[in-house]
């Protein structure tokens, strides 16, 4: 799959193009950057405009193969001369700020992340060396992108937190197609500023009509606390009860679930399909004949086995949140609350099971 390029990425090039115009009087066409794992990548400019005293140069991000809702944003740097003696980056318009601790950008400053400025800063570093100018030469860059507020909507920031527009990200200036590294910094992030702005307990679902499931069960009316954790399940089980959460509540439906009954937390197709030699055996502990049994094995989805079994008045759903719910109070080794949800696709709870955290020693 095509890998494309970050928010930071552009960014840095943007800035680069506006600096040379800056310096050499003339429009810049395109620019070659180098990024921490890549020398001399090109970028189009489709923007270079004088604005006063300085210029403004536009980068269209493209995202490769991976379904970015940042995908063919205009991302502009616009670069004015200072007497700071320092190169200065900042937010404009359709660049975030953020309002909650837990991030790694301070409340109150623009949501353009410390990898993304080191990479930034480096860029025009370099090219400062090439056109030799002084080290020491003042720079005031922002950072703006006109469609951000907009977009910013389709992304996490509203629930981090982060008003305004996106964020600059990108510590690489790659964007991997489907990268779950990516992914699990997302899910860290939400489990961090949930964890600093009060919250104690925290809800996973499996996706997005598990997570509206899960909220309504739970009267849940704190967003920082429903998060949508896809496949990875493990992951922020970990990480939540390394933030030292008192209850982890998990949603979702049949054919993900029945792998976290059997202790699997990554549930992707990918890493494995629905076990209905599994499913068939837990068919039989609730009851259900040998040679309905036999015919679960020939299901195509655990939600086909479940139908089945549905007229026969046997049910999976009981033993498996059960076996679920205990797969993950083991990988948490006992030290906080879980309680598992297993819902149909109307949300109809159909199951749940809850597991207390030990006591320790001496508690009443």
């Amino acid at each position: 799959m095509r890998t494309g390029f970050s928010t930071s990425a552009c960014a840095a090039a943007a800035a680069v193009a506006a600096l040379r115009a800056l310096t050499g009087g003339k429009t810049v066409a395109n620019v070659a950057i180098d990024l921490p794992t890549r020398r001399g990548v090109a970028f189009s400019i489709v923007r270079c405009e004088w604005e006063g005293d300085g210029v403004r140069c536009g980068v269209i991000k493209d995202a490769g193969d991976d379904p970015d809702v940042t995908n063919g944003l205009e991302i502009q740097a616009l670069v004015r001369p200072s007497e700071t003696g320092r190169i200065e980056i900042q937010g404009g318009i359709g660049v975030g700020t953020v309002t909650l601790p837990g991030l790694s950008v301070a409340v109150g400053e623009a949501a353009i992340n410390p990898g993304p400025r080191r990479l930034i800063l480096h860029a025009l570093r370099t090219e400062t060396e090439r056109l030799g100018l002084a080290p020491e030469i003042g720079l005031s860059v922002t950072v703006c992108v006109p469609d951000g507020e907009r977009i910013a909507r389709e992304t996490m920031n509203p629930k981090l937190g982060i008003v305004g527009g996106i964020s600059i990200l990108g510590t690489d200036g790659l964007v991997h197609p489907y990268s779950v590294p990516a992914f699990r910094t997302s899910l860290y992030y939400e489990l961090k500023v949930a964890k600093e702005n009060g919250s104690r307990t925290v809800a996973f679902a499996t996706g997005k009509r598990s997570l509206q499931y899960l909220k309504s069960v739970l009267q849940k009316s704190n967003e920082l606390e429903l998060i949508n954790v896809g496949d990875e399940i493990g992951f922020p089980i970990d990480r939540a009860l390394r933030f030292g959460f008192s209850g982890i509540y998990i949603g979702g439906m049949i054919g993900k679930l029945s792998k976290l009954a059997q202790g699997r937390f990554q549930t992707h197709v990918n890493e494995g399909e629905v076990d209905f030699d599994f499913l068939a055996s837990v068919a039989v502990k609730a009851g259900a004949q040998p040679r309905d049994a036999e015919t679960i094995r020939t299901c195509r989805t655990a939600r086909q086995a479940q139908q089945l079994l549905k007229p026969l008045g046997v049910r999976l759903e009981p033993i498996l949140t059960e076996m679920a719910a205990q797969s993950v109070w083991e990988r948490c080794r006992g030290q906080t609350d879980i309680g598992v949800y297993l819902f149909n696709l109307t949300g109809d709870l159909l199951a749940s099971s809850f597991r207390p955290a030990e006591k320790e020693e001496g508690e009443a």
